[in-house]
């Protein structure tokens, strides 16, 4: 027992660095859509795709929109944010979860109907999916943004079917 108490206390140590070293300012320089924004981070304009959620398109009609309208209410152009850095995408995007004031923006935007749970990505928010999944079902129950329409189709589904057409 001694000889792996000081492998787990390095291992909660360096785990919990880590996780700090992730959370870094940066500022808003504007929003494209409902899950993706840009930042200057360390001097370096970056694009931002928000982990662990997907807003609708902009071509889902009046839902895309008003997740893009949202997002820029929560960012404006110029705002102080947090960053947790999760990876990069396939598009070099960093995938990231965004902060104001120790409040995650993505999931705010899920707890308002803005956007949906991406389920397919969630492990990346860690300590938080059950928050996300809660968010999520809150805002259906209430018919809030996006879940307010008769058949929402989901932004990946959405997406999946403008390729195939």
């Amino acid at each position: 027992m001694n000889k792996l108490f000081p492998i787990a206390l390095s291992l909660i140590v360096a785990s919990s660095g880590a996780v700090s070293a992730q959370n870094v300012p940066a500022q808003v320089v504007s929003v494209g859509d409902g899950d993706t924004i840009r930042i200057v981070l360390n001097g370096k304009t970056e694009t931002i795709r928000m982990a662990c959620m997907d807003a609708p398109e902009r071509k889902q009609g009046q839902y895309g929109a008003a997740s893009t309208n949202r997002l820029k209410q929560l960012l404006p152009r110029g705002a102080s944010v947090q960053v947790r850095q999760i990876e990069r995408d396939r598009y070099k995007r960093l995938v990231a979860e965004v902060f104001v004031s120790n409040k995650s923006i993505n999931l705010q935007m899920v707890k308002e109907g803005q956007a949906v749970v991406y389920r397919q990505y969630l492990s990346a928010c860690g300590a938080t999916q059950d928050q996300y999944i809660k968010a999520e079902a809150e805002a259906k129950r209430k018919r809030l943004g996006f879940w307010n329409q008769e058949n929402p189709i989901r932004p990946w589904d959405f997406r999946r079917n403008a390729r195939k057409n």
